[in-house]
C-alpha cells in the first residue's frame, strides 16, 4: 500500500497552527516587553542578517549613486553657467551704471553750456600725466577743433583750469590746483576781490595775502571776477573751507575747496576765448593829451 508523500501528510489544522503561532507571538512580545529576555537574541540575529541586508540594498545604492552623480553633474554645470551669466550681467550692469552717470554728466554740461553766453566745445579727458609736481590733464581736442591756448575749461560745477598748450588734435589743461596757476575771484557775499592760487595738491586752493581783518567767512563762494579778461565773470571757482587768523601775522591763511574737479567726470567744456578787453584807461588818459596837442599844433599852423 502506497503512503502519501511527506508534503501531503495531514497534520494539525490551519486554524490550530494559526492559534498556536499567535499565542507564541503574544507570549514572546510580553516576555520581551516585561523581562527584556530577547534583546540579546535580536541583536545576534541583526548581526547575522546585516550582510544580507547590505547585499539586498546594493541595487538601490547603485541606482541612487548613479542618479546623484548625474544630478550633481547637472547642478555643477548649471551652477557654472549661472556664475558666468552673473559675471556677464554684472559687467553689463556696471557699464550701464557708468553710462547713466556719463549721460547725467553730459546733460549737466549741456545745461551749463546753454547757460553760458560764450560758445563751448565739449572735450574728453584722455589721460592724466604722472607728474607729482604739476596738475595737468590732456584733452582730445586741439587746434583742428579751434582750441587755442588761454581758453577756459569748465565742467558742470565750475572752473577746472585753462588751456596752456595744444597740438592739432590734443590740448593740455593746467588745473586751477596747480601751484603756478592763479585765478582772479570775487566773494559772492560781499563782492570782495582777490586771487585764488593753487597749492599743487588735489582739492586744495589758497587765498594769499588776505589781511587778518578781511571780511571773509567759511562757506563763502568764490566766483571769477572777470577783471583779467581771460575768465568770464561769475563762474564758480571754490568755497572757503578753512580760515586761520593769527594776530601776530599780517595775513590770514585761507584754504578753499575747488567747486569743480576732473576726478569726478571725463567730459569737460572748453569755453571760447573772451573778446579782447578794452584799452587800458591809463593808456587812454595818457594818449588823449597827446592827441589834443597835435590838434592844437595843426590849428596853429593853419
Amino acid at each position: 500500500m502506497e503512503t502519501a508523500p511527506q508534503f501531503f501528510r495531514q497534520g494539525p489544522s490551519l486554524l490550530a497552527r494559526l492559534g498556536f503561532f499567535v499565542l507564541l507571538s503574544l507570549l514572546l512580545m510580553a516576555a520581551d516587553t516585561r523581562f527584556k529576555y530577547l534583546s540579546e537574541i535580536r541583536q545576534a540575529f541583526s548581526v547575522v542578517i546585516y550582510p544580507l541586508q547590505k547585499l539586498a540594498n546594493v541595487p538601490a545604492t547603485i541606482y541612487d549613486t548613479g542618479t546623484e552623480f548625474f544630478v550633481s553633474q547637472h547642478l555643477t554645470d548649471e551652477n557654472e553657467y549661472l556664475k558666468q551669466r552673473y559675471l556677464a550681467d554684472r559687467g553689463q550692469l556696471q557699464q550701464l551704471q557708468a553710462l547713466e552717470a556719463e549721460n547725467t554728466q553730459l546733460r549737466k554740461l549741456l545745461e551749463a553750456a546753454q547757460r553760458m553766453e560764450s560758445k563751448a566745445v565739449m572735450a574728453e579727458i584722455l589721460h592724466v600725466p604722472r607728474d607729482p609736481f604739476n596738475r595737468k590733464v590732456i584733452l582730445d581736442k586741439g587746434s583742428q577743433s579751434g582750441i587755442q591756448p588761454g581758453q577756459v575749461v569748465v565742467d558742470d560745477a565750475g572752473v577746472v583750469g585753462q588751456i596752456t598748450r595744444n597740438s592739432p588734435w590734443l590740448s593740455e589743461v593746467t588745473l586751477i590746483t596747480d601751484k603756478d596757476h592763479s585765478v582772479p575771484v570775487q566773494i559772492v557775499r560781499n563782492g570782495l576781490r582777490s586771487v585764488v592760487s593753487g597749492t599743487g595738491k588735489d582739492g586744495t586752493l589758497e587765498l594769499r595775502y588776505v589781511a587778518v581783518n578781511t571780511d571773509i567767512e567759511e562757506g563763502d563762494m568764490l566766483v571769477t571776477s572777470g577783471i583779467d579778461g581771460v575768465y568770464p565773470p561769475g563762474l564758480p571757482v571754490a568755497v572757503v573751507s578753512k580760515i586761520e587768523r593769527n594776530p601776530t601775522y599780517i595775513f590770514a591763511r585761507v584754504i578753499c575747496t575747488p567747486a569743480a574737479g576732473v576726478g569726478r567726470h571725463r567730459q569737460l567744456l572748453i569755453l571760447s576765448a573772451m573778446t579782447p578787453a578794452m584799452e587800458n584807461p591809463v593808456d587812454v588818459f595818457e594818449t588823449k593829451p597827446k592827441l589834443e596837442g597835435k590838434k592844437r599844433e595843426k590849428v596853429g599852423i593853419r
